[in-house]
């Protein structure tokens, strides 16, 4: 059996260990509940967006091949109830005088976003960011881009990209508990998505040392292991 000495070093390193991460534990556990009983699709904040968005026909609309410039893609947008071509996800060209478009207006990202968001939500103010941090709700997303309050409990926001006009996403108060959780679970405080960072495979590697000397603690004070060894 092990020495009474090296199983009480065993025991000190098992009890600091468990305290260290102990609290990471919680937070896994905590995060990975939290996951299981969420609807991802509430967390995208679909309950707030119109199950179907109506789209609009245009007629007299310019040839592709008359747009300046070389064309690689090519997208039809509506803003604000006018046609205009998306040009290699770039440039906005009125698809009717082929006259290009530099951004929308706040008055457009309106527009825009009461097409997609439902018409029970009242709006709050309006105002154009160009630039996020790493923590921020809209972090990766195109910029400059509109921001859209809503005046409920939930602190919703709409985001309308200003280049193209495109509806970019919803955030209200779970998807930022779920973020938050998610950073907390991948351990990943700076882009929340990496999973092969450095900390988490530190944590891990020291979670399994925990339990695996707590396999070793139980193994070696167990009354019924000693029986079983002096038989033998």
């Amino acid at each position: 059996m092990v020495k009474r000495k090296t199983a009480l070093k065993l025991r000190k390193a098992h009890r600091y260990l468990g305290l260290f991460i102990g609290i990471q534990f919680i937070m896994w556990t905590v995060s990975g509940m939290y996951f299981s009983w969420t609807d991802i699709d509430e967390i995208h904040g679909d309950h707030f967006r119109k199950h179907h968005v109506e789209q609009v026909s245009f007629s007299s609309l310019i040839a592709p091949s008359e747009l300046p410039g070389g064309v690689k893609s090519l997208q039809l947008k509506e803003i604000a109830g006018k046609p205009f071509y998306l040009v290699n996800d770039e440039k906005l060209i009125d698809a009717q005088t082929g006259e290009e478009k530099l951004g929308i207006t706040e008055g457009e990202a309106l527009e825009i976003a009461e097409k997609y968001m439902r018409e029970d939500l009242g709006i709050a103010g309006i105002e154009m960011i160009e630039e996020t941090g790493g923590h921020h709700e809209y972090r990766g997303g195109s910029l400059p881009a509109y921001v859209i309050s809503y005046e409920t409990a939930g602190n919703i926001k709409a985001y309308v990209s200003v280049s193209d006009g495109s509806f970019q996403t919803v955030r209200h108060r779970d998807w930022r508990w779920f973020d938050f959780l998610w950073m907390t679970h991948t351990m990943d405080y700076e882009g929340r998505d990496d999973f092969n960072n450095l900390v988490l495979r530190i944590f891990s590697l020291l979670g399994l040392i925990t339990v695996l000397s707590g396999f070793v603690l139980w193994y070696i004070s167990s009354p019924s292991v000693r029986k079983m060894l002096k038989k033998f």
